[in-house]
């Protein structure tokens, strides 16, 4: 392989990097913004909901604002040192612990869809996962 193919191996490969770190970092944004303005109907609107389901969905914003800004640091961090595997892992576990603890509850909460309460403890461990691999990554290259 020459130098030329190698270099725009190279391009590429950061190239797919940038893009999937704006990606992610738009979904930073969404969920930051849904954080906000969610929370501000619960504490309004959401009164009216039955105490256990206001704790449920309390108890999912939580996790979420948390969250959020853990995949935010979690992205500057990649942004501003060498690319990295286990931060970008990291950050999909954010982004999954998201999805399958908060995502679920809000559906749980909203629709009565008892179901989709299985996937909850995934998105919990997800969440574990996430902050076991920047413990991984300090240990390693702080």
């Amino acid at each position: 392989m020459n130098s030329t193919n190698i270099n725009q191996q190279q391009d590429i490969k950061l190239n797919s990097t940038a893009i999937l770190l704006k990606c992610l970092m738009i979904i930073v944004g969404i969920s930051g913004c849904f954080s906000v303005l969610f929370g501000a109907w619960l504490a309004h609107g959401g009164q009216t909901l039955p105490i256990k389901v206001q704790s449920s969905l309390a108890t999912a914003l939580q996790y979420q604002f948390i969250h959020t800004l853990a995949l935010f640091a979690t992205l500057v961090w990649l942004k501003t040192t060498k690319p990295s595997k286990v931060l970008l892992a990291a950050s999909f576990a954010f982004v999954v612990g998201l999805l399958c603890f908060c995502g679920t509850i809000y559906i749980k909460s909203f629709f009565e869809l008892a179901v989709i309460g299985k996937l909850t403890p995934f998105g919990g461990i997800s969440f574990a996962l996430a902050w076991l691999l920047l413990a991984l990554e300090g240990k390693n290259n702080f």
